[in-house]
């Protein structure tokens, strides 16, 4: 109501973004307006493209601009093991270790009855069709360690089961370089479950 119309579109807009409250998105707008038409039209232009152009990898349902995506097509990759992560920025984050070997699959969020999202809310048709068509000997849920993580975990883990994949999860406990007295009780209590011989 104090802005004319356009500025107030661009601001709504903005605020439709996660993480991007009123201010943030007021501080945005008037950033774009600043901007020169060229760089806004870039800007548009790779939103569009970005909309336009990636889509899911029939394989491992991740984003990717070729089907299937480069990771699945990698022959250098165990294809015996898939990690099941929540969302794509999981699978780059998993990559930056430069350990993990294996394949993925993206589920695209988790199991979260509060919001309304069921197994069928995810990709786990996919997943299951990957693991029947035979060749996997280990699936490795690295879903988030929260409430909606654990219960996805769980169901896969079950639903699993009587396929006869062994089913792993990933430890989780302290972060490197972090001091026991700022930690929660319960990743101090997931780090002592998940303690190992030295």
């Amino acid at each position: 109501m104090y802005y004319v119309e356009p500025i107030a579109r661009l601001i709504r807009q903005l605020s439709r973004l996660p993480g991007i409250g009123p201010k943030t998105a007021q501080r945005l707008a008037f950033f774009i307006l600043k901007m020169e038409k060229r760089q806004v039209i870039e800007l548009a232009n790779a939103m569009v493209r970005a909309k336009d152009e990636i889509g899911y990898c029939s394989i491992c349902c991740n984003l990717t601009d070729r089907d299937p995506c480069n990771l699945c097509r990698r022959e250098d990759r165990d294809h015996s093991i898939i990690c099941v992560v929540e969302e794509p920025k999981d699978v780059v984050a998993m990559e930056k270790t430069r350990e993990y070997k294996g394949t993925y699959h993206v589920l695209q969020g988790a199991i979260s009855p509060m919001e309304g999202i069921g197994p069928e809310e995810i990709r786990l048709k996919e997943l299951l069709a990957r693991v029947k068509d035979g060749g996997i000997r280990e699936i490795i849920l690295a879903t988030n360690p929260d409430v909606e993580g654990e219960a996805t975990a769980m169901y896969i883990a079950r639903l699993m089961k009587p396929l006869g994949v062994k089913v792993t999860r990933i430890a989780r406990g302290l972060p490197e370089g972090g001091a026991l007295e700022y930690v929660d009780e319960v990743t101090l209590l997931k780090a002592l479950e998940g303690r190992y011989e030295i």
